[in-house]
């Protein structure tokens, strides 16, 4: 499977969107050059996904360095260790909390989280939402910018379907299956045709660091 790990990747991917797609083009000489967002891949960089959803930068931000003195080395270990307590004063909700330590026991019984780049993108997305509180969108996102699979697309994304709606000239997508369906024609790249929407919609919005 591609990774998207370096500028030429995303290169490569945009020149396959603008010729699978020629509504595309605009879009990518609007969107301007596209970032290399990666993080590294495996437990700590799902726990961090996790940790932010439906949170400002800001208020993820605080909480993750809470947890971090809490709990020094994040381990699928430490977390199952770790008592209640200890993650509700880091500013873990209860949800939160059991997504981590569901996350944790699966990794600890075999779940390789840094090796899904090897899995075409149906089969990682699916090992990752069988596990307790991994949600599709929670998924795509590790996928994306964890593990840098160049065929992931997160379809419930809000930012992005209003973004595709503006580009392709609908009045709004409706609905995380249509924005898929649109999406299966930007196959084997449709993790760039998500950053390169992403970027999209902050030209739109006229405001940085958009992505839900």
């Amino acid at each position: 499977m591609r990774t998207l790990d370096t500028e030429a990747d995303l290169d490569e991917g945009l020149a396959y969107l603008a010729a699978a797609d020629p509504r595309l083009v605009a879009v990518i000489a609007a969107s301007g050059r596209l970032p290399v967002r990666r993080t590294p891949a495996g437990f700590e960089g799902l726990s961090r996904i996790v940790v932010s959803q439906q949170l400002s930068v800001a208020s993820a931000d605080a909480i993750w360095r809470k947890l971090g003195r809490a709990v020094p080395v994040l381990t699928p270990e430490a977390i199952l260790a770790a008592p209640d307590e200890t993650l509700r004063g880091a500013g873990l909700s209860s949800g939160k909390m059991n997504t981590l330590r569901a996350v944790a026991a699966a990794a600890t019984a075999g779940l390789d989280l840094a090796g899904l780049s090897a899995r075409p993108a149906g089969d990682a997305h699916a090992a990752l939402t069988v596990v307790k509180g991994i949600g599709p969108w929670t998924a795509d996102i590790y996928l994306l910018f964890c593990v840098g699979h160049a065929d992931v697309f997160p379809a419930g994304d809000l930012a992005l379907r209003k973004a595709m709606g503006a580009a392709l000239g609908h009045a709004g997508l409706a609905s995380a299956k249509e924005a898929a369906a649109i999406a299966e024609a930007w196959a084997p790249w449709r993790g760039v045709a998500a950053i390169l929407f992403w970027a999209y919609y902050r030209t739109l919005a006229g405001r940085e660091g958009v992505t839900g």
